[in-house]
Formats: structure tokens, C-alpha cells, sequence
């Protein structure tokens, strides 16, 4: 089975009960379940419950506790309201009988209405870029030991990063990131999974971007980083077994938090989606 079609069958879930569902997980090589995961799969929890005329298109969660990789991740769904236009679902993630993450997400019709959007930065393609694991395999002998597993595991989802960065020695760079990013194969024809899978791709290359300016992340041993929430809005449709541009920067870091905004644009320079997350970013040293 390849990495993508078992990420696929990790956000479709197994339905236990009419609004109870069940996730597993994938050690991503840090020990803990990756945030995008737990966004993905509470999503797809939600929307398994709306009828599929009703794409989601928004989302808003929060990060209670880590979760664990070894055990099995419980979703309950909440059918808050069925509206005439929009539904509203809310989904808590449970694990050892404790939330670990909650989610509500809001579903609507598809209607025509007003359009604008900004516009996609001028950057190069991604035939002229190569991935993170690529980047990382050029460097694989300085990699520390206890990441190689993180570092150089084949993912779902490929990301080409505009401008290389090494996470094992950071520099000092601006709070902004482009990364070229797509599923590593084809997916099926089914608008609501390209969005879970946007969902889990939105975590990467994220938080981190709060830390550039900084010249440190979350792999120094000596800084605290975690995801505290997660918003995100579904503008048009797209297919994420074709290049979207993830553009991600980060407004401010302040009081032992760090705050980053993105969005995708397909190649043609079409606005998809928006992304916003706040991180503890805490750093050891100044205690």
C-alpha cells in the first residue's frame, strides 16, 4: 500500500455509530499525532454527516492535548443545526476517554454571489524546485539520529519549498514561506476527500514559518512549539493531485505565541483556501 492510499484511508474513518467514528494514525516520527491528521479526520467525521451537496466551508478547532500515535482516536460528531443554506457540526476527538481536539465546521450550498480575490505571488514553478525529502537526503548525514525517521519518510502529500530551508541548522530568514505542494499520486474523483487532504496539508510548513525571523524552530531542543487552534475557508474548488501554491507568513510573535496565516492558489493563480493558526512558541533559555 502506498503512503497516500494509506493517508486515504486514514481521513475516510470506520463509522462505529451513526455519529461516532473511528481514526488510527501514523507515527510522522516525533511520537505524537500530526495536527493535520486530527484536522483531516474530525473534518471528514463532519462531513460524512452532511448531505455531499453541502461542501464544507469552514472550519475552526483547537488543540487540547497531544495525542497518541499507538491508539486509536474516537470522533463525535455533534449535529448541532440543519439550516435551508448552511449546517453546522461540531466534533470532539477523543482518546483515554479525554478530549485531545475539538472542531466546528460549517457546511453550505452551492450558491453563485459576489467574487474577488488576491493575488498569487509571482514565484517559480514546481518542475524547477525539488521536495522536502529530497532536501533532506542531501543532507541526510548532519541529520541527528532521533529524526531521521521525521526527516526522510516518504509523504502523501509532496512539498517543494520556494526557498530551501535547513530545519537542522536554521538561519535567520523573513516570516513568510512559499511551497509548491500536491498528493504524491491520483485521487479519486471525490470533491469532499481533496478537502480533508487539504486540511492535513495545511499543517505543514506552518507554524514554523512564526519561527524564521527568528533563526530557530521547533526542532532546536531547547524551544517548546505547539499548536493551540486551527482555522480554515474553502473559497472554490480544486484538486489537490494538482500543484497548489501554499503561501504562508506570520504577522506576529508575542507573549510566548506565534501567529500564521496562508492560502492556496492553484497554478493559474486561483484563491481555494484560507488557513490561520496561534502556536505556544516558548523558548526554555529565557526562564
Amino acid at each position: 500500500m502506498s503512503v497516500l492510499t494509506e493517508l486515504v484511508e486514514q481521513l475516510r474513518l470506520e463509522r462505529i455509530e451513526v455519529n461516532l467514528f473511528r481514526g488510527q494514525s501514523r507515527n510522522p516520527g516525533w511520537g505524537r499525532v500530526f495536527g493535520g491528521q486530527v484536522v483531516g479526520q474530525a473534518l471528514s467525521a463532519a462531513a460524512q454527516t452532511v448531505p455531499e451537496e453541502r461542501p464544507v466551508h469552514s472550519l475552526h478547532a483547537y488543540f487540547l492535548r497531544p495525542g497518541d500515535t499507538e491508539l486509536p482516536i474516537v470522533y463525535e460528531v455533534d449535529r448541532i443545526r440543519d439550516g435551508k443554506s448552511f449546517t453546522t457540526r461540531r466534533v470532539v476527538a477523543v482518546q483515554k476517554g479525554r478530549p485531545i481536539f475539538n472542531l466546528a465546521a460549517s457546511f453550505q450550498i452551492t450558491e453563485p454571489g459576489l467574487e474577488h480575490q488576491m493575488t498569487m505571488p509571482n514565484v517559480p514553478p514546481p518542475e524547477n524546485l525539488v521536495s522536502d525529502q529530497e532536501l533532506a537526503l542531501r543532507i541526510e548525514d548532519t541529520i541527528p539520529e532521533v529524526l531521521k525517521t521525521f526527516a526522510l519518510a516518504e509523504r502523501g502529500i509532496e512539498m517543494r519549498p520556494v526557498e530551501p530551508y535547513d530545519s537542522f541548522e536554521p538561519e535567520q530568514m523573513p516570516p513568510y514561506r512559499y511551497v509548491w505542494c500536491r498528493a504524491a499520486g491520483v485521487l479519486p474523483d471525490e470533491d469532499a476527500l481533496h478537502r480533508y487532504l487539504l486540511a492535513y496539508a495545511s499543517d505543514f510548513h506552518f507554524l514554523g514559518t512564526a519561527l524564521h525571523v527568528h533563526g530557530t524552530n521547533w526542532l532546536m531542543p531547547n524551544m517548546q512549539v505547539a499548536s493551540l487552534d486551527h482555522a480554515m475557508w474553502f473559497h472554490r474548488p480544486f484538486r489537490l493531485d494538482s500543484w497548489l501554491l501554499y503561501v504562508v507568513e506570520s504577522p506576529s510573535t508575542a507573549g510566548a505565541r506565534g501567529l500564521v496565516h496562508g492560502q492556496f492558489f492553484t497554478r493559474e493563480g486561483l484563491l481555494v483556501a484560507s488557513t490561520m493558526q496561534e502556536g505556544l512558541i516558548r523558548r526554555r533559555d529565557s526562564h
